[in-house]
């Protein structure tokens, strides 16, 4: 099912309903995108600034995730863009992040290097909030879904699960400042290629599931 199918059938709640949407939100504001960037970045840092920085990284994605919600709509009317248009975007931008995970040594020497010295509170917004913990397919989902989710109940539902993620997100992000000085560095580098292989396969169906919805191409079993 495509993130905009997902919230169609928001219209009508029921208990598959919120699980699917709690899992789309896990993937589009959970730790997972995040977690490997994030130790990356707060390698050397001292305890009470990487807490500064995973708390201004989560407060940032956060305040972004209501605020979708709330105005997502209201942007979609704005700029004049359809959910199978924003489907393609956060498709080709994540491929994009994807890329830059897996590419060799060498950049990712490159980006360690064009990371160092700027100011941490600066790296927790961007790229650590946006758009590795709140990342395009969330953006997708949390637009679509402040189309589709007609009544204060629904938008209440809404921020229940993202709240329930949010919290899932602070636990994990929390044991990972614990734990970070004890991890393995070649470990992580092959845990982020893994990942940026994951991610590639999303932004690919994300793009898919746009041009579908578009009617540009037919997915079988769309």
């Amino acid at each position: 099912m495509s993130l905009v199918a997902a919230a169609a059938d928001f219209k009508s709640i029921d208990a598959a309903v919120i699980i699917d949407t709690f899992l789309l939100l896990l993937i589009g504001i959970g730790p997972k995108i995040a977690l490997v960037p994030f130790l990356e970045v707060t390698t050397g840092m001292d305890d009470a600034t990487k807490r500064r920085v995973s708390r201004k990284m989560l407060v940032t994605a956060g305040v972004v995730a209501v605020l979708l919600v709330l105005l997502g709509e209201l942007l979609t009317r704005l700029l004049h863009f359809s959910p199978g248009a924003l489907s393609i975007a956060g498709g080709i931008v994540l491929f994009i992040i994807s890329l830059s995970m897996i590419r060799g040594p060498g950049d990712t020497g490159s980006r360690d290097q064009s990371m160092a010295g700027k100011d941490p509170m600066t790296l927790a917004v961007f790229p650590l909030a946006v758009p590795y913990l709140l990342n395009p397919a969330g953006i997708v989902a949390l637009v679509t879904i402040s189309g589709d989710a007609g009544s204060v109940g629904l938008f209440a539902i809404v921020y229940g699960l993202l709240a329930l993620v949010l919290a899932l997100d602070v636990v994990v992000f929390h044991w990972a400042n614990k734990v970070s000085e004890h991890l393995d560095e070649s470990r992580m580098l092959v845990t982020e290629k893994v990942f940026g292989f994951l991610l590639a396969a999303l932004g690919v169906q994300l793009a898919l599931n746009g041009l579908s919805d578009l009617g540009v191409i037919h997915l079988i079993g769309h």
